[in-house]
């Protein structure tokens, strides 16, 4: 008799176990997020940054018909389809496009905010701006580039967000500071640095480039 009641305990203590582990897989599966609702999480993000912020959407061919230009006074950012940033062009710059054919030296000044937790990072050190530096080569439409020094390197690694250089195609950068070459960028995961790609984070950015005196 007692053997039986002995192994009805044991019975009962694996059923329990066996319970338990089944509730702590089950809360383990909802915890984890696929990748499509990491995506569509990040969708939500970008869209209600773009209400916060009073953000005038325009297409490509709205842009191309205003001139490669986004009127300031209707807060407009175009959407580039390609790539999916969105763009505004707060100042085209003073001197010239980047040379086609050519590796030149930029001067950058950033700020950079994590749209989903809101966090802001931005170069300047005791509240003093210092520009990072990045090295770009052009061949044809088609741009590259690294960070050679500053915070961006510190901080994400050599690889320019690939997010960053469709600003390019649209700007005149020269060494004057006068008339800085200046952009706004609402840069998605995909086109992002690696935080930004391996967290599905999107990020805004206020950037400024001259070239190096």
């Amino acid at each position: 008799m007692r053997s039986i009641r002995i192994k009805n305990m044991k019975k009962n203590i694996y059923v329990l176990a066996a319970m338990l582990i089944g509730v702590l897989l089950l809360g383990a599966c909802n915890d984890y997020e696929t990748y499509g609702e990491q995506k569509e999480k990040e969708r939500d993000a970008i869209a209600q940054f773009i209400k916060d912020s009073a953000i005038t959407v325009i297409s490509e061919t709205v842009f191309e018909q205003q001139n490669n230009t986004t009127d300031l006074s209707r807060n407009e950012f175009v959407r580039l389809n390609k790539s999916g940033v969105y763009m505004q062009i707060v100042r085209k710059g003073d001197g010239t496009p980047l040379e086609d054919g050519k590796s030149i030296n930029l001067l950058c000044r950033f700020v950079e905010i994590n749209i989903k937790q809101n966090t802001v990072y931005y170069n300047a050190y005791n509240y003093v701006f210092q520009e990072d530096k990045l090295n770009v080569q052009r061949s044809g439409s088609t741009y590259t580039a690294s960070f050679v020094a500053g915070r961006m390197l510190e901080a994400y690694g050599a690889s320019v967000p690939a997010g960053w250089l469709v600003a390019f195609n649209y700007l005149n950068i020269g060494r004057s500071t006068a008339n800085l070459a200046k952009v706004r960028l609402i840069v998605p995961h995909s086109q992002g640095h690696s935080t930004a790609s391996s967290n599905v984070y999107p990020y805004y950015y206020e950037l400024t480039f001259q070239r190096e005196r």
